[in-house]
């Protein structure tokens, strides 16, 4: 059965006025108009919904048993369009980002700062794990956004990327190392000393491995982290090389608590980056926090 939903609207009306007159008023059209859809829908239903009196219509007890899932219906789709409207509004609802503890440091509070200024109502809930766990929540829709360090690899076709940042790379000492600070160092070289870098699986370390190999080199890290400010605190404290990016640490090379070293091979630039996935469009709130970032983004 097909009916038009517009009928129940005006039966709606009608039951709860008990008069076609009030009813005609609340939906703003002519009192025939209501009269033909309540006999159009009493005919597609087979059965009659209202007794006709000279003070009104009240419900037959067919229809007052059809009016309480009609109430209950339209009581939903009410409640339904509200809801829309406050998430356009951005009165209500959640994002769920995917990132690493570090880009939530260095890169993402800010604009969480912003947007939370702008929409308190909206919840932020932060998933920190690294990219390759965080992409199959993306896929599946469990998160709504991955920011992550971008390198060379295809993401996939089911995923959109946007470049925000650039950031670059370097690897550091402390004072310790004097004698390295004024060196120009190879891949190579890097290996006789200890070096110290982010645990395999990360974009960081995928990428460094990358130039590496395309350097013909293995790197060989005494020290392995899971953490990227692990690795900033143990370069501090003259444990070895460190890995890191050199927008994160302007602090410690302006005080001189860790050195810049000159490697002879290029290490390129790279971006952070927003993965969404094709599949789940961004509801809302995460759009708007998408835009924030990129027309904040460097």
């Amino acid at each position: 059965m097909n009916i038009d939903f517009e009928l129940y609207r005006v039966f709606y009306a009608v039951a709860n006025n008990k008069n076609i007159t009030k009813a005609a008023q609340e939906l703003n059209i002519s009192q025939p108009a209501i009269s033909k859809s309540i006999k159009n829908l009493e005919e597609q239903l087979g059965g009659q919904l209202f007794i006709r009196t000279k003070k009104g219509v009240h419900l037959t007890n067919e229809g007052v048993e059809f009016y309480h899932y009609i109430k209950q219906a339209i009581e939903y789709i009410n409640s339904a369009e509200n809801k829309f409207t406050d998430l356009i509004n951005l009165e209500t609802g959640c994002i769920k980002i995917g990132i690493s503890t570090t880009l939530t440091k260095e890169f993402l509070l800010p604009y969480l700062e912003e947007f939370h200024s702008l929409y308190p109502k909206i919840d932020i809930q932060i998933v920190t794990n690294l990219t390759s766990d965080l992409m199959p929540k993306l896929r599946n829709g469990l998160i709504d956004i991955v920011i992550l360090n971008l390198n060379d690899k295809n993401y996939g076709n089911d995923i959109d990327i946007i470049k925000c940042n650039k950031i670059n790379d370097c690897f550091v000492v402390n004072s310790k190392y004097q004698d390295l600070i004024d060196k120009e160092l190879s891949f190579k070289d890097l290996n006789n000393y200890p070096l110290i870098l982010q645990a395999k699986g990360s974009n960081t370390r995928e990428f460094l491995d990358n130039i590496a190999r395309e350097n013909g080199m293995i790197l060989k890290p005494n020290i392995e982290l899971a953490s990227y400010s692990l690795v900033v605190e143990f370069s501090k404290i003259g444990l070895g090389i460190g890995y890191v990016t050199k927008e994160y640490i302007k602090d410690e090379l302006n005080n001189h608590t860790l050195y810049k070293l000159k490697i002879k091979e290029k290490i390129p630039s790279r971006y952070i980056g927003i993965a969404i996935s094709k599949n789940h469009l961004p509801n809302f709130s995460t759009r708007k926090l998408i835009d924030i970032i990129k027309h904040k983004s460097i």
